[in-house]
């Protein structure tokens, strides 16, 4: 695996909505409430880009190698 993007998820800023969890559950699980990649480093797909850009407090960002924000709304 090349591991293009770095997941991050911001526990000050996470309410547990679970709507990255429901659109990319092979990324993402609830904890305590909270979100949690399932692993830091992933490929590049689209269900991740999606999971960030509907987190209603923008709680999850989403880099690639170069540090670059890929998501939300890059």
């Amino acid at each position: 695996m090349s591991a293009g993007w770095r997941i991050g998820v911001d526990p000050r800023r996470c309410v547990g909505s679970g709507s990255c969890a429901g659109i990319a559950p092979a990324h993402f699980t609830l904890i305590d409430g909270l979100a949690t990649p399932l692993t830091e480093l992933v490929e590049p797909a689209d269900e991740v880009i999606d999971a960030a850009d509907v987190c209603p407090v923008e709680a999850i960002t989403v880099r690639d190698s170069a540090g670059e924000r890929v998501a939300p709304g890059a």
